[in-house]
């Protein structure tokens, strides 16, 4: 380090070289006192010294409020989303996923979360300006079979999907050969999944979203009621893990959860979503719902006869997603069916 382009007494910088202090790292990683053990300056010196240190380190960190305002580059945006491949399901969510955080999707079976999450893994293949990320997804399966007929099926009707993106766009991308299949069918494999082959795809910018098809077979038959304090400690590892990944690669997480009926009236008070005329609340508890950026829920519905006017746009069975929690947008939800094409929302 070349203590003479900082601002500092030629005093201290003498007394710099000759203690063989080389780094700010190592500046900092000694109190004051060892400091002035160290280099024998008074304690006035070692102040301004490390005010002076701390100073250089925030110049190439700090952003202002304007800047964030203006947020012109596209790298630091808080605002980019990834799209789901519907106007409509993106303005229920005000553009789409947010790409750093852990956003769950939960619902009874049948409901349409995996069908959701396919749709993802061919929507962040899309260049930037139709909502995608250029990239490729990672698909964890825990118990279920990856579905790869239904992939197939999607892949090929991405053109009725996507009326707004140009024919000539969608043949170029090769859909089926950027989403890598993983098999988690316990949490041992699990951890090494997301620690080891996950990081080097994230690490060699191969893809930039992460789907967990369900997190809560994982822990379903691993933990006994006597656990939930063990139990509770793997949840947040694995959420503080994931958390990272997001944060540093700027990829979001998708992780599909599964719903138990409410049977005491607080968890009714906190769920608002309804299946076969019962309340439901997704599982795993309040432990992992503290590792969630945003919560979605799906439901399948049975609409009465008066509203054949919507049921009339849609060949599908009528279902809902809904925000239940988010830090940028209100509880809302909207309709959709999952078609041939896809998943599509209903106006």
């Amino acid at each position: 380090m070349d203590w003479d382009q900082f601002d500092l007494n030629p005093k201290t910088i003498a007394a710099l070289k000759k203690a063989d202090i080389k780094s700010v790292k190592e500046i900092l990683n000694l109190s004051g006192a060892d400091l002035q053990r160290l280099m024998k300056l008074s304690s006035a010196d070692i102040q301004c010294l490390l005010k002076t240190v701390s100073r250089m380190l925030r110049e190439n960190s700090m952003l202002t409020a304007l800047q964030l305002y203006q947020d012109k580059d596209h790298l630091t945006s808080q605002h980019q989303k990834l799209s789901l491949g519907c106007s409509v399901l993106d303005n229920l969510l005000r553009g789409g996923i947010p790409l750093v955080g852990i956003t769950e999707l939960s619902g009874e079976s049948s409901a349409g979360k995996t069908q959701l999450s396919l749709q993802l893994c061919l929507c962040v293949q899309y260049p930037y300006k139709y909502g995608g990320l250029e990239s490729g997804a990672v698909y964890i399966c825990t118990e279920d079979v990856f579905p790869s007929k239904r992939l197939q099926q999607l892949i090929d009707q991405q053109h009725k999907l996507r009326a707004d993106v140009p024919a000539e766009v969608i043949q170029k991308i090769r859909f089926g050969n950027s989403i890598f299949v993983e098999r988690a069918a316990d949490l041992d494999t699990f951890q090494q999944c997301i620690t080891r082959r996950l990081s080097l795809l994230l690490a060699r910018g191969m893809v930039r979203l992460v789907v967990i098809d369900s997190l809560a077979a994982l822990f379903r038959c691993e933990f006994g009621p006597s656990e939930s304090a063990l139990k509770a400690r793997y949840l947040q590892t694995f959420g503080a893990q994931l958390h990272s990944l997001s944060t540093r690669f700027r990829t979001p997480i998708m992780c599909i959860n599964q719903v138990t009926d409410a049977v005491s009236e607080l968890e009714a008070a906190q769920c608002s979503c309804r299946a076969g005329g019962n309340r439901v609340t997704p599982a795993l508890g309040i432990t992992w719902s503290n590792q969630l950026l945003m919560r979605l829920m799906v439901s399948r519905v049975s609409l009465p006869g008066h509203s054949s006017g919507i049921a009339s746009h849609c060949t599908g069975s009528m279902r809902t997603l809904s925000v239940v929690f988010a830090p940028h947008l209100p509880p809302s939800f909207c309709y959709y069916t999952v078609q041939l094409e896809g998943v599509k929302g209903i106006k």
